[in-house]
């Protein structure tokens, strides 16, 4: 009630006030005088200021000042030599419901869609103020992007027979098309605020598909007049550098009646009825009511091989390794048990710090047999990850496929070297056995220092005798130990010399590696050591396995598996995503915790 009676103006009348102010000014002045008379004497203070190099209106800036003369404009001076508060300009606004309407259109726009219900519940003013098309226009632009004119949008990710259907008439076997979708140009944007972003804002941004060691990746966005869910699927193998594959799951629009419709694109019969329902915070499902639109005449054949061109851009009998044909048959059967219903979980894309070695995101990745996959890149301290989005039986999604320690950097041999995979291992190999070192004296100077406390607080006297002696001992061991010694003089000297790494090192594969797309660049900028997560089919005795991380530029990195013998190609994903970054670094290493507990 506070607010709005300073909103209103609630309170003392209007005339109270000005009785009040009437008062004061019989207070301030020697006696009364009428209006003329007050005129008079103000012509005559003029007529004796102009007299001065001033002229009257220095006069009357001396006598009122700068200030009063600003703020009450042309006002009259009193017999006080004040300025007389109660002139005949305009009244000054005592309150925001005094002020015109234009500009209470302008300070209503600034505020958040979600707030404005509850000023129009201020007073009868504001509730009238709240239906200009500009307040929710704006409301639209700044809080869904939606960037272009409501009456000459066109609809977005909507195909023209989509729009338009011929409607028969069958008694006189003719028709006409008509349009399936609302007439836009009768709606407005508070409707469409109010309607359809407002009450679905919360599923707009990234998800992850809960397809079981498959994943994938949701965008949903405001697109024209629709809220589109939109499957991103990576490019046909092996071409990595190509741009994301996009495909409409659902949209929801409005209709006359002002009520938001959701539909489902899944299938090849058109949109169709479909259902959204929200499970819990930052998790949702959708649902297809009409599941009969997703079939085709062909039967499963004719669905697994337009499923096939779809997903790989190929035939199954242009895929001559049998292998992978099991692979693509399991996943065609596998993920064709979703197309009814799906549940989304919540995902975010890393924050970005200047310390970062490249801009994390989203990136293309190139995974032998099992095709082209989509991981997230984001940095922890020294350590570069890279979390799976889409997944398969071997390795699934939302595990972390990389990890790199960027405090170990590798400096690669020359040309010639670099084609011999056994020179690479024995680089890759000397840093991995370094670490391995240190993991076990980090654990057995753990246990010890736990064992030692123990006793010291048993007070023993031989305790601080026998730690003295495993201090000594463990000290001319690390002195006498030459490969300890070698290991730990050559790391330091890889890593001074690359502390000013060339910006372009010549870089080729080493003979012997597999690589699904021969074309990679042939310099790079960094190499640093790095582990990769492989396992076997159904995620069975997972395995961390050295390898070499190359840093080739801004948008493109590699690794090479030594282990496997193969190479994997990385580019970044350049689509715009909106509503996808993730509020602090907090949150989202949550999220990633979570992921690697839906799949393990």
């Amino acid at each position: 009630m506070a607010v709005c009676a300073r909103l209103c103006g609630v309170g003392q009348s209007r005339r109270c006030r000005r009785r009040q102010r009437n008062n004061q000014q019989d207070q301030g002045s020697d006696s009364d005088m009428d209006e003329e008379e007050g005129e008079r004497i103000v012509g005559q203070r003029q007529g004796v200021a102009g007299g001065g190099a001033g002229g009257p209106e220095l006069g009357v800036a001396a006598t009122a000042g700068p200030s009063d003369a600003s703020e009450y404009g042309s006002g009259h001076v009193n017999r006080g030599g004040s300025l007389d508060r109660t002139s005949t300009g305009p009244p000054h606004p005592q309150s925001l419901v005094e002020l015109p309407p234009e500009l209470l259109v302008e300070i209503l726009s600034l505020l958040p869609g979600t707030a404005l219900p509850n000023v129009a519940l201020v007073c009868k003013k504001f509730r009238q103020i709240l239906n200009t098309e500009t307040i929710w226009r704006r409301r639209c632009m700044e809080e869904f992007g939606m960037k272009e004119d409501l009456r000459k949008m066109e609809a977005g990710g909507v195909s023209s027979q989509d729009l338009y259907v011929k409607r028969v008439n069958p008694r006189v076997k003719s028709g006409r098309f008509m349009k399936l979708l609302p007439d836009y140009e009768h709606m407005d944007y508070k409707d469409v605020y109010t309607h359809l972003l407002h009450p679905y804002r919360h599923i707009l941004g990234l998800w992850q598909p809960d397809i079981g060691p498959y994943g994938g990746l949701l965008n949903v966005v405001v697109d024209g007049l629709f809220i589109i869910g939109w499957m991103y699927l990576p490019p046909h193998d092996p071409r990595v550098e190509d741009p994301m594959r996009r495909r409409p799951l659902f949209r929801i629009h409005l209709w006359e009646s002002k009520k938001a419709t959701v539909e489902c694109m899944y299938g090849h019969k058109g949109p169709h009825r479909g259902d959204i329902q929200t499970v819990k915070k930052d998790e949702f499902s959708t649902k297809c009511n009409q599941t009969d639109h997703h079939r085709m005449p062909g039967g499963r054949q004719e669905e697994f091989r337009t499923w096939l061109e779809e997903e790989w851009g190929r035939t199954l009998e242009e895929i001559f390794h049998e292998h992978m044909q099991e692979l693509i048959l399991m996943k065609f059967i596998y993920t064709s048990q979703y197309d009814n219903c799906l549940t989304y979980r919540r995902i975010y894309l890393p924050p970005v710090k200047p310390s970062d070695l490249l801009q994390p995101g989203l990136f293309k990745g190139t995974y032998g047999s099992h095709g082209l996959e989509i991981v997230m890149l984001s940095f922890h301290g020294n350590s570069a990850r890279a979390t799976k989005l889409t997944g398969d039986p071997n390795v699934p999604a939302g595990q972390l496929t990389l990890d790199v320690d960027l405090s170990r950097p590798v400096v690669l041999p020359d040309l010639e070297q670099q084609r011999n995979i056994e020179e690479l291992s024995r680089l890759v190999m000397g840093v991995h056995e370094q670490v391995q070192r240190e993991v076990e004296q980090q654990a057995s100077g753990t246990s010890a220092t736990v064992r030692h406390a123990a006793e010291d607080a048993c007070g023993a006297a031989s305790g601080e005798e026998e730690l003295a002696a495993d201090l000594e001992a463990f000290s001319h061991s690390c002195q006498c130990d030459p490969s300890a010694t070698s290991s730990s003089s050559s790391s330091s000297t890889t890593t001074s010399t690359s502390t000013n790494p060339p910006e372009a090192q010549p870089f080729v594969l080493p003979l012997g590696v597999m690589a699904r797309n021969e074309v990679y660049p042939r310099t790079c900028r960094k190499c640093f050591y790095g582990t990769g997560l492989i396992a076997g089919h159904g995620f069975t005795s997972p395995e961390r396995t050295p390898g070499l991380f190359v840093l080739f530029d801004e948008d493109r990195f590699g690794f090479i598996w030594l282990e496997l013998k193969s190479f994997s190609l990385y580019s970044r994903l350049t689509d715009h995503l909106p509503h996808a970054h993730a509020p602090n670094m907090e949150r989202f290493e949550a999220m990633l915790r979570n992921m690697q507990s839906w799949t393990s």
